[in-house]
């Protein structure tokens, strides 16, 4: 490694009799980049049991059906059974590291330009873990909750297809005509007491929604606040207003209006999704020995799994062709 010495005139943006112009930054770094999202904050979090994380499904309550009517002189009962199964969601990890390097940490200390740099770099790091959480919630590439195949969480949206509960809207029907439908199907359901609480879709295709209301029955929707001091539009259905929930991790393909674009819809009852965390529900920040290099190495670490119960009969995939 060759050593060299910089010329101190390369830094100064003028110099001229009486005057020498230095760089300045303003003290606050321009900073609008995403950090989490509605979805988890708004669904359930839980202590993990172990690893994995066990819990039991009831199927079907103990019902006689009828069977169950009897002469009442001779009664002679039908012995029923509950029918439960057994279910796991194996955790995953999630971390991410940064270091800070002795001399850059002394240099910005003595400018003083910079001075809270470093706390921000730290919690900048641990946001990095949750917009990877976020995104993952929906979008985990592991195919199986039971087998895992990746490290990735079983995201949302596979759990959703795997239940089976799907809709294609075609190019040239109504939008809000068929995620009431499908609503309306999920609250008829005879065996399971279902009560969807929201509507989660790519802004684009509520943006549609929204275009088709004005259009076709020049009605303005409704809005609701949620979580994060967010306001959103609600959608009257068979299981009352369900807000409609921009989300920028839900990803649609092609060009809304080519034909060919397909953008999906997912109606959830978020009562009935969790995510199970080990520790703690928050990431956490560990701060390692300090190498041969005096470069403080500090981790962020978030161990835990998302699962959607009922993802067969609660919850709902509603594709849109535009």
């Amino acid at each position: 490694m060759n050593a060299t010495f910089a010329d101190i005139h390369a830094a100064a943006d003028y110099i001229g009799p009486g005057a020498i112009e230095v760089p300045l930054y303003q003290t606050e770094i321009f900073d609008i980049c995403r950090r989490s999202s509605p979805f988890g904050q708004r669904i359930k979090q839980v202590p993990a049991t172990g690893h994995p994380s066990r819990f039991f499904e009831e199927t079907a309550i103990p019902n006689p059906g009828t069977a169950g009517f009897v002469n009442p002189r001779s009664i002679t009962p039908t012995v029923v059974t509950p029918t439960r199964i057994e279910l796991s969601v194996p955790l995953k990890a999630i971390v991410s590291q940064i270091n800070y390097n002795l001399f850059d940490i002394e240099l910005g200390d003595q400018q003083k330009q910079f001075a809270y740099l470093q706390a921000k770099d730290l919690v900048d790091t641990v946001s990095g873990v949750m917009v990877t959480h976020d995104v993952a919630l929906w979008n985990g590439n592991d195919t199986s909750l039971s087998s895992p195949t990746t490290t990735q969480y079983m995201g949302a949206i596979a759990q959703i297809v795997a239940g089976g509960q799907t809709t294609t809207i075609g190019t040239t029907a109504s939008i809000v005509d068929g995620i009431k439908g499908a609503v309306a199907q999920m609250v008829a359901n005879n065996g399971y007491h279902v009560r969807p609480t929201a509507i989660y879709a790519n802004p684009v295709l509520l943006d549609l929604i929204d275009r088709e209301m004005k259009t076709e029955f020049n009605v303005v929707l409704s809005t609701k606040p949620i979580e994060g001091g967010l306001t959103v539009k609600t959608l009257s259905t068979q299981a009352g207003d369900i807000p409609l929930i921009p989300e920028w991790t839900l990803p649609y393909t092609g060009v809304p209006g080519s034909g060919s674009a397909v953008l999906p819809a997912y109606i959830v009852t978020e009562d009935l999704i969790e995510y199970h965390w080990l520790g703690d529900a928050n990431p956490r920040i560990f701060k390692l020995g300090m190498p041969g290099s005096l470069a403080s190495q500090y981790v962020a670490v978030k161990f835990g799994a998302v699962v959607v119960k009922g993802a067969g009969y609660a919850h709902y995939q509603v594709l849109v062709d535009r």
